[in-house]
């Protein structure tokens, strides 16, 4: 990337804009690297809620069956 033909084009300007350069090319492999790991985490996220819904299920599920069972113990009479 030089502009050589450029008369008031400095190697300084070039050296500044390599820097920036690499500095775009570290931010863009950053984002893609944040952009896998927020896909992942959603993944994630998505599967804890699904084993948290089904965790709540079996815990009703157990809790109407004791109440059920409670229902038909005979009361203490003492």
């Amino acid at each position: 990337m030089t502009y050589q033909h450029f008369s008031n084009y400095s190697q300084g300007m070039e050296n500044e804009l390599n820097a920036l350069e690499a500095k775009l090319a570290q931010l863009i492999q950053a984002s893609g690297k944040l952009r896998a790991e927020n896909h992942q985490l959603r993944q994630d996220l998505a599967h804890a809620l699904s084993n948290h819904r089904q965790c709540s299920d079996k815990v009703e599920n157990a809790k109407a069956r004791l109440e059920k069972l409670l229902a038909t113990l005979p009361e203490d009479q003492t």
